[in-house]
């Protein structure tokens, strides 16, 4: 549905648009988009490996966290009305293998984070990332057989990955692998689980974009990765192939989609919210906040544009953004 001009507009000096821009009360009565709390997800980085909960170099202002400074976050995101943490593991190197198996693993430091948080902060939902990248010797989101990124196989073990994280108590699911097929299988095998309240919001536009490079280093991929994800990512110039891929997702029972990354990509955002009406999210990735905290920290931006980005976001059609400034904005909107 498009958007147009009213058609009855009055002409100056009866119609005079500043009237109602005149003071902050009139401006804040008839604002369009308003943000709040409520449409923020916090990512947030795990890690049990000993002294890697520090400051990501690329990312400057986030750490990784332990299983106690996850729980911490939590407690934080309660206090600031943040209504989900989403989860990203950073995994020792000697446990990242081509068949990927710490990835189910109900001991990983995905799932003790899920126990840990849900145990102590019930009522903030934790989402999780399925993909295979923090558990792969070699990068990539799915099993790589003869220097081929395989699917079906790959699916297969997307599905113990996410009946894993639904056992520990994940309330949302988020795979961001793009494998075909991955959606339906995962809502099957949660039905026959028992685990017919978990939901899935899925990256379903996920772009091979430039902009990831900084969570990359994040959860240790950097260096790691052989050759390139555009075999299964969508190419950024393609915006029909990704209306496709989100109509799939929906039918095969994703109750979400994602959009990612997300400030280049908020023509996409609008074209799903308006052709699907269904809820929609996007990801403001690393390297977005990267960019965007370096300008900050360099002076050459005031730190009001972040929240300028998120409106926008929520203007394109968006019901919530993942972001990393996620506490920091929940603040300043308390405050």
């Amino acid at each position: 549905m498009s958007r147009t001009v009213p058609p009855i507009v009055a002409a100056y000096p009866s119609g005079r648009p500043r009237r109602l821009r005149r003071t902050p009360g009139l401006r804040a009565l008839v604002a369009e988009t308003v943000l709040t709390p409520a449409d923020l997800i916090w990512p947030i980085f795990v890690t049990d490996v000993p002294g890697a909960d520090v400051e990501v170099a690329s990312m400057p202002g986030v750490r990784r966290l332990t299983v106690e400074g996850a729980v911490r976050a939590a407690e934080r995101a309660a206090e600031l009305a943040i209504p989900a943490l989403c989860l990203f593991p950073f995994t020792d190197p000697a446990r990242r293998t081509e068949a990927c198996a710490e990835a189910w693993d109900p001991e990983n430091i995905t799932n003790r984070a899920i126990r840990a948080i849900k145990a102590a902060v019930p009522e903030v939902m934790v989402m999780t990332d399925i993909a295979l990248d923090p558990y792969n010797i070699n990068g990539h989101d799915g099993l790589v057989r003869d220097g081929v990124i395989v699917n079906d196989e790959t699916v297969e073990a997307l599905v113990r990955m996410a009946l894993a994280q639904a056992d520990a108590g994940a309330d949302i699911l988020g795979p961001s692998d793009m494998m075909d097929g991955r959606i339906g299988a995962m809502r099957a095998a949660l039905e026959a689980a028992g685990h017919k309240e978990v939901a899935i919001l899925s990256y379903a536009a996920k772009f091979a974009s430039g902009f990831y490079g900084p969570f990359r280093d994040a959860v240790g991929a950097s260096g790691r990765l052989v050759g390139d994800k555009k075999t299964y990512q969508i190419d950024p110039g393609n915006a029909e192939e990704a209306l496709r891929a989100v109509a799939r997702d929906l039918a095969e029972g994703a109750d979400m989609v994602m959009v990612k990354p997300g400030m280049p990509y908020l023509d996409i955002c609008r074209q799903v919210k308006d052709g699907f009406r269904v809820p929609v999210f996007a990801y403001q990735v690393s390297g977005e906040y990267a960019m965007l905290e370096g300008a900050i920290r360099n002076g050459w931006l005031d730190r009001k544009v972040v929240a300028e980005t998120l409106v926008g976001f929520k203007r394109a059609g968006c019901d919530g953004v993942l972001t990393y400034y996620a506490p920091e904005v929940a603040e300043a909107l308390r405050g």
